[in-house]
């Protein structure tokens, strides 16, 4: 598809109205976890199942749980409020989540007063893909090679793994290390503000202060850890609800071209098992689903006290 029809489809998904009937999606959801050892540990992993059947979250999950409403899916990686920097594990077959290590040790990410652990509840939208390949031509950066980053700003705190739907309200452009790394603001369809919250504008209204305390956050996130703040496009600047479905967009066409095999896959694992004509369509008495681990779930490991320390950033541009 092209970047013109692109901001065509983006343009018509922008005008529809607004969802009336949040509560619909509130009941059971159709996907669950498989949960290998420990929490706080280097063995632990999560799975996700539909129907008992483990599924990956970055290819099998469709990014739009309503399209016609413009309601999407997100997969929570990291509960509001806790720091363990878990993500989709790209490299490993069906895409579990598992926390993220650096030098052989598990990442957490540090509490800059008065935050503690991640604002919102953070994770991935699936089937999007940043293209490391392609520099954005207002950002002057290229894709981070991973799914689009998604923050989602409802009141229930989420857990790893969950599938919530959501609607768009907005995106922000970190550089993170000179790669476009895009923040997308979204809030769970089923919160009490969701009908209030249609684009960027009503999350300033509404949820006053929170825009610029997620601008700050994803600043000064990193100094505990010795690196300097990060810095974003746009002047810190958020967009609107139709520049991010647009980028939105981009990224579940750059994923398209990423799964059929168009676009080198570098060391990303394609396995799935619902996207058909897929490179890496695979049926369950494969030996790559049948040697996925049986769920082995434990109680979580005890985290270094250290990690609930709070660090004052007086470097930081307030």
């Amino acid at each position: 598809m092209s970047i013109t029809a692109l901001r065509r489809l983006s343009t018509t998904l922008y005008h529809l109205s607004p969802f009336k009937t949040l509560g619909i999606m509130a009941g059971k959801s159709e996907y669950s976890t498989r949960q290998i050892g420990a929490a706080n540990t280097l063995e632990h992993r999560v799975y996700l199942e539909k129907d008992g059947k483990v599924i990956s979250p970055f290819h099998d999950i469709p990014l739009f749980a309503d399209e016609s409403k413009n309601i999407l899916n997100m997969i929570v990686e990291v509960p509001r409020w806790t720091n363990a920097k878990m993500e989709i594990s790209k490299e490993e077959g069906f895409n579990p989540i598992k926390q993220d290590i650096k030098k052989g040790k598990l990442r957490y990410v540090r509490n800059c007063f008065p935050h503690h652990g991640y604002l919102w509840n953070y994770g991935a939208f699936p089937q999007t893909w940043e293209d490391p390949n392609a520099k954005h031509p207002e950002t002057g950066a290229n894709g981070d090679d991973d799914p689009l980053d998604v923050c989602e700003i409802g009141e229930a705190v989420g857990y790893t793994g969950q599938v919530k739907q959501v609607k768009v309200l907005g995106i922000m452009a970190l550089l993170d290390e000179g790669e476009t790394d895009w923040k997308v603001l979204v809030v769970d369809v089923n919160d009490p503000l969701a009908p209030r919250l249609n684009d960027i504008e009503d999350v300033e209204r509404h949820l006053p202060g929170l825009i610029r305390a997620t601008n700050e956050w994803f600043r000064i996130y990193k100094i505990p850890d010795g690196k300097p703040e990060n810095v974003f496009a746009f002047s810190g600047e958020a967009k609107s609800k139709k520049y991010a479905v647009e980028i939105i967009l981009e990224c579940h066409e750059a994923w398209k071209k990423l799964i059929t095999g168009e676009t080198n896959p570098g060391g990303i694992s394609l396995h799935n098992t619902q996207v058909k004509g897929s490179r890496g369509l695979v049926s369950t008495s494969d030996a790559a689903y049948t040697s996925i681990p049986a769920d082995s779930r434990k109680p979580p490991a005890p985290i270094d006290p250290s990690i609930s320390k709070s660090f004052f950033i007086s470097s930081a541009s307030m």
